[in-house]
């Protein structure tokens, strides 16, 4: 593969993506004197799905691009940042088992959990912890009791060519917010990599290498800090290369779409007695598309992928019009499918209104008006397994609850509310929680004394996105009495026949 500029998508790494050009095109720190090295870090995260996409991505790809990275002979440590478990269509089924076993055809030195590793609970975690063949790394995760998990790693010394490559691990530290971990505690990010830094220069690492599940936020306080010297991070699914000059900052996309590879020139010199030790990166993005799949972990793919097809490729009916599920549009404005999720469940509960967390949403692809939807589509679309819930709330939670949807709005973050039977407006300039401006719940304004149905999915109703407002109703339809929200969306579209959802002004960005 050939070198390649990346720049990332968010603005808020603008800058650092920005010197991440600098260096892939060269301008790299003043070389160092003695004999070098070159040790690669090969860094995958956020995939989900067994196959690839339009010739990108997929599980037989990325092991193939791993094999032959291994192959090359060049001392390399291969890293994998998360999200991999849930959510995608054959987890639905075996709660991720198929994932460890394609995981462990090619599997990594490094894998940090990510928040979709426990959209299961945390037996299941466990489960799979068990099944895997490679080593689990988090600094951050304490049993209830503030012990370390089992068998899990805080932090490993690599020797690699001659030089001591010291590894943590930090996964996301409001993970409880976005699964279910159970009684597993999230340390703090920061205070975690000042104490992991300490242990492992201490013990004489040359490069620290932190392997994080962590947002953007975190990932730019991590890289300010100084104290790393490499990141390599998931969750934001950008494609994003930097290095001011002291932090190597890496992402690899998503889906096995691309996998980067860090080469570190490193060399070593003899100042006043001591050893020391200079480095320098160059980076190499592995675009899938070129990638020749495994063999081997192809088959295991079409194996799978037979066996899911007898049971999803059923029609339930056709849309009349496009629908767009990519993640930039659930997470940041109305959007047709949506509005078709949200009216299903307010109809499936007899409820006066709906909301479903856009991050819930998760095909991520586009669909042509004359387009025929399967339970292959909905179950992709939805693959989380929830159930539809229904409560009953005053007005003014119900306004708290749509002020979550749009608090992290410049962040494209899940929480954002797709709705049925409300029209709210929102102005992302106003401070976090004075940002609905105005809402009406079927031709009303909303009444903060009047209590409401609302339905919803188990997961926002438990607090989940950051919904604790919803957990204030009265509960009318709960988890024992509700139905598998994707069932649900599938019984409404074949009542519809014809899907003709459209974007109607439900929402309004001011």
């Amino acid at each position: 593969m050939t070198e390649t500029t990346v720049i990332s998508r968010r603005k808020a790494f603008g800058a650092l993506a920005a010197t991440g050009v600098a260096a892939a095109s060269g301008h790299t720190p003043a070389a160092a004197q003695g004999a070098g090295a070159t040790v690669t870090l090969l860094l995958v995260n956020d995939i989900y799905k067994m196959s690839e996409d339009k010739g990108r991505g997929g599980f037989a790809r990325l092991s193939g691009i791993v094999k032959e990275e291994r192959a090359k002979g060049t001392p390399m440590i291969y890293f994998h940042a998360g999200d991999t478990f849930s959510p995608s269509l054959m987890s639905g089924f075996d709660q991720g088992e198929h994932i460890v076993e394609l995981t462990n055809m090619a599997p990594p030195d490094v894998f940090v959990p990510g928040n979709h590793e426990f959209d299961f609970g945390k037996d299941v975690y466990f489960k799979r912890f068990k099944q895997s063949k490679f080593p689990y790394f988090a600094a951050n995760m304490r049993q209830a009791d503030g012990s370390p998990l089992p068998d899990h790693k805080d932090n490993a010394m690599f020797e690699r060519a001659g030089y001591k490559i010291g590894v943590f691990g930090v996964a996301l530290p409001y993970t409880d917010q976005l699964s279910t971990p159970g009684d597993i505690k999230f340390l703090p990010t920061m205070d975690t990599v000042r104490a992991q830094v300490k242990l492992l220069r201490d013990q004489g690492a040359d490069i620290i290498v932190c392997c994080a599940h962590t947002d953007r936020e975190e990932d730019n306080a991590i890289v300010k800090s100084k104290l790393v010297d490499v990141l390599l991070t998931g969750h934001d699914h950008d494609l994003a290369v930097g290095f001011d000059g002291k932090t190597v900052m890496v992402e690899s996309n998503e889906e096995g779409n691309y996998v980067t590879a860090v080469d570190l020139a490193l060399s070593s010199r003899t100042v006043d007695g001591k050893r020391v030790v200079s480095w320098s990166p160059s980076f190499r993005i592995n675009d899938s598309r070129n990638a020749t799949p495994d063999p081997e972990t192809l088959a295991v793919v079409k194996k799978y992928e037979g066996e899911l097809s007898k049971e999803l490729d059923v029609d339930l009916g056709v849309t009349s019009v496009p629908l767009d599920s990519t993640t930039i549009s659930v997470r940041t404005r109305e959007t047709a499918i949506g509005n078709l999720f949200a009216d299903a469940i307010k109809a499936s509960t007899g409820a006066e209104a709906a909301i479903v967390n856009g991050g819930g949403i998760r095909a991520n692809k586009q669909y042509t008006a004359g387009q025929k939807l399967t339970r292959r589509d909905i179950l992709t679309e939805l693959p989380f397994g929830n159930v539809t819930v229904m409560i009953e709330l005053k007005g003014s939670d119900l306004k708290a609850a749509l002020e979550n949807g749009v608090s992290l709005y410049e962040a494209r973050a899940g929480r954002f509310a797709q709705v049925s039977g409300i029209k709210y407006e929102f102005d992302p300039k106003l401070p976090v929680g004075q940002r609905v401006t105005s809402v009406s719940v079927n031709g009303a304004p909303l009444d903060p004394a009047k209590s409401y149905k609302v339905a919803a999915n188990e997961y926002i109703l438990a607090g989940g996105d950051g919904y604790t407002s919803l957990g204030k109703g009265k509960m009318l339809i709960g988890l024992t009495d509700g139905k598998l929200m994707a069932n649900e969306v599938m019984v409404y579209i074949r009542k519809l026949g014809t899907v003709t959802s459209q974007v109607e002004g439900r929402i309004t960005i001011k």
